[in-house]
């Protein structure tokens, strides 16, 4: 599984990319311009990213934005929604109004933090990157 990372908190950042790491390579990048530079290259690399995990408050480009702008360059690159990224908002806003937004710009899951190894692993199950990981217990 290839995954992207975009978070703007160092910890945040690096904590989520080693846990991810467990189910293969995992970029990161600090705001959402950098998350579109990478995900602009992955698609002309015909490796597009299996799993996007991206924060809402950012720097430079907040994380709906970001989604309304990944969403646009996939369906440009051949990708109708549903058949790019799988992309779990991972956010410490927990308001209906960030939630239904992420959800109505094609989000595929949403997790608040802190993000837990078994929270992340029951995710990644129920959007189907990690067979048989629904849960850990």
């Amino acid at each position: 599984m290839l995954s992207l990372v975009v978070e703007d908190d160092f910890v945040c950042r690096k904590a989520l990319s080693a846990q991810l790491a467990r189910f293969g390579d995992c970029d990161i990048a600090s705001d959402g311009v950098e998350a579109l530079q990478a995900v602009d290259l992955a698609l002309a690399d015909g490796r597009p990213y299996d799993l996007i995990c991206l924060d809402i408050q950012m720097p430079n480009l907040d994380g709906q934005a970001t989604l309304k702008a990944l969403r646009l360059r996939e369906q440009a690159a051949g990708y109708p929604i549903g058949k790019g990224a799988k992309v779990l908002m991972t956010t410490s806003m927990s308001d209906k109004d960030n939630i239904f937004g992420a959800f109505r710009g094609n989000a595929d899951g949403y997790l608040t933090k802190p993000i837990t190894t078994e929270g992340l692993a029951q995710a990644l199950g129920q959007l189907g990157l990690v067979p048989g990981q629904e849960s850990l217990g």
